[in-house]
């Protein structure tokens, strides 16, 4: 257990043991690659993470086992983060939403923007270090 994963690990067994919940995490990227590096990323950090391609999968998996954040994608087939953001304020105001984009407009709306508006707390524009995001969301909860 010397290693820093083996650190970690042994963190993360003590927090279970100690009965605490670990902080949930639903991951909302319909880009398959990036949604599992994050949620990898996340769970090294000792968040409960899970990942869903879509707002719709999100609203289910949220029904299911309410999360303490959800980080959400902006531009994704059925049912976009800005729909998504929408409905989980209305369902879920305690949580605390991260909107991501890597699309930036030269002209029409900032979407990150517009997910502030509607109740993000932080946004982050893509590409970012996934290390940016675990700050954030430390920083939030």
């Amino acid at each position: 257990m010397g290693s820093p994963q083996g650190r970690l690990l042994g963190a993360v067994l003590q927090l279970v043991s100690a009965d605490h919940r670990l902080p949930r995490i639903l991951v909302i990227e319909d880009n398959e690659d990036m949604r599992t590096m994050l949620v990898l990323s996340l769970r090294m950090n000792g968040f409960d993470a899970a990942g869903v391609s879509n707002g719709r999968s999100a609203l289910d998996a949220l029904d299911e086992a309410p999360a303490d954040a959800i980080v959400t994608d902006l531009f994704m087939p059925d049912k976009d983060g800005i729909e998504t953001i929408t409905e989980v304020r209305g369902r879920y105001p305690q949580a605390k939403i991260i909107a991501m984009s890597g699309w930036q407009s030269t002209r029409g709306p900032d979407y990150l923007q517009v997910a502030r508006e509607i109740g993000a707390v932080r946004t982050l524009r893509k590409p970012f270090d996934p290390d940016k995001l675990v700050a954030i969301l430390k920083e939030v909860l």
